[in-house]
């Protein structure tokens, strides 16, 4: 299996909220590639009464030779989306940002094993990315001739 990888960042953004159960309110909104610098410590991009909005250095997106399929079904939709899983750990200030992928089948085991997933804007040049990756791995799946049902290809009587 080939893979291809991009390091990115994640803008997680945290609002506040005025409920008696819960203070705060954690969402993905963005992702960028990861910037040059080296820079490894979430930094903070605009702090406000209502809220705060952070980049999260240390993400990757992984692609897979075998998820070409599903990739390209996200690139090919009217909004295509990276999907971000994250958590909130005990005792952390920041969410942990667990997973980055821009495959619709992947993000759909992530939320069926119970796991906090936003989808954000995919940005151009991540677009043109992925859309090459699977481009070139990309193989559709041969369809077998035959008759209608499987007894009839399969040498078979459709009877029994």
């Amino acid at each position: 299996m080939t893979k291809t990888s991009l390091d990115v960042s994640i803008v997680l953004e945290r609002r506040r909220l005025s409920n008696a159960w819960v203070s705060e309110q954690w969402e993905a909104m963005g992702v960028v590639p990861a910037a040059g610098d080296g820079g490894k410590a979430p930094r903070c991009l605009r702090s406000a009464p209502e809220g705060e909005q952070w980049l999260v250095p240390g993400a990757r997106i992984d692609l897979f030779t075998d998820e070409a399929e599903n990739y390209l079904l996200n690139v090919g939709g009217a909004e295509p989306r990276v999907f971000v899983m994250w958590r909130m750990e005990e005792g952390d200030t920041l969410p942990h940002v667990g997973a980055v992928t821009v495959s619709f089948g992947e993000a759909a085991r992530m939320l069926d094993s119970g796991e906090q997933v936003d989808g954000v804007p995919m940005p151009g040049d991540i677009r043109q990315w992925v859309e090459g990756f699977a481009h070139a791995f990309y193989r559709p799946e041969v369809r077998k001739k035959g008759g209608r049902f499987a007894s009839v290809r399969d040498g078979g009587s459709r009877n029994g």
